[in-house]
């Protein structure tokens, strides 16, 4: 008896030693990036966004659910339609990936907020960027009840209501994502999509279709161009250190990639 009391003894302190026993007892975390300093030496991507084709009509929407909605938006027309002005697109996602910069780097996170607004029983605006870990302000403008219900995939899925005159609900997402797609589940019309990012260089083009990003460290990247219906273009560049590089892209409006769910 002694003897079996002693060989699972020795059977249990061998098994306490092994490697794959150990790792899990010590698990090893990964080193935090050190965050870069900018040197005075970095470049800006400028471009335009452009529409090649017919544009489609815009469709109305019936927001007669909630009369409060009808008095504050005469004509209430998708957000998430094909958006042209002057053969320029607008609501495009530009964003840099793949630099070594990236993945060898921190970016600071910026103190500043940024704003998704309930406007006119819509988002406002329709497609933005945010930082991981930056605060987004969430704000009802409307004298009715409004909700925001994003649908992440690796971040966490909430769902909120604001009454009317209620305080701004303010947040942060933990994980990088692109793109999360956000619905008010009082008015299906009301879609936005937030694109979530571990690093600042990333734009969405203007009313002009105009985009620009700013302090890109020098180093070879991927450059993108994504739109929600027209879907992602993509282009490899090679930065060099202080220097301004004009890249536009175009979408054929004929070949329309898959609507927002």
């Amino acid at each position: 008896m002694r003897y079996m009391t002693l060989v699972l003894t020795l059977l249990f302190l061998v098994s306490l030693s092994s490697p794959s026993v150990a790792k899990f007892q010590n698990p090893q975390e990964t080193p935090a990036k050190p965050l870069y300093r900018p040197t005075g030496n970095e470049a800006t991507l400028t471009g335009t966004i452009i529409a090649n084709g017919e544009v489609p009509k815009r469709k109305r929407y019936d927001m007669t659910a909630d009369p409060v909605c009808v008095e504050q938006n005469r004509k209430p027309v998708y957000t998430d339609d094909l958006l042209v002005n002057q053969q320029r697109l607008l609501n495009t996602f530009i964003y840099v990936k793949n630099g070594e910069p990236l993945n060898t780097y921190s970016f600071e996170v910026p103190d500043s907020e940024v704003t998704l607004a309930h406007k006119n029983c819509g988002y406002s605006p329709h497609v933005l960027g945010i930082r991981v870990g930056q605060r987004l302000s969430i704000v009802n403008s409307d004298p009715t009840v409004h909700n925001t219900h994003p649908t992440p995939r690796y971040n966490q899925e909430w769902n909120m209501s604001q009454a009317v005159g209620g305080p701004p609900f303010v947040t942060t997402f933990k994980h990088q994502e692109l793109f999360i797609p956000i619905k008010d589940n009082h008015h299906p019309w009301e879609r936005a999509l937030l694109g979530v990012f571990d690093h600042p260089f990333f734009a969405v083009s203007d009313e002009f279709g105009n985009y620009e990003i700013r302090g890109l460290p020098p180093g070879k990247y991927t450059l993108v161009a994504w739109h929600e219906r027209l879907g992602e273009q993509t282009i490899p560049i090679t930065i060099v250190g202080g220097e301004s590089q004009k890249i536009d892209f175009t979408f054929d409006l004929a070949k329309p990639g898959l609507p927002m769910e």
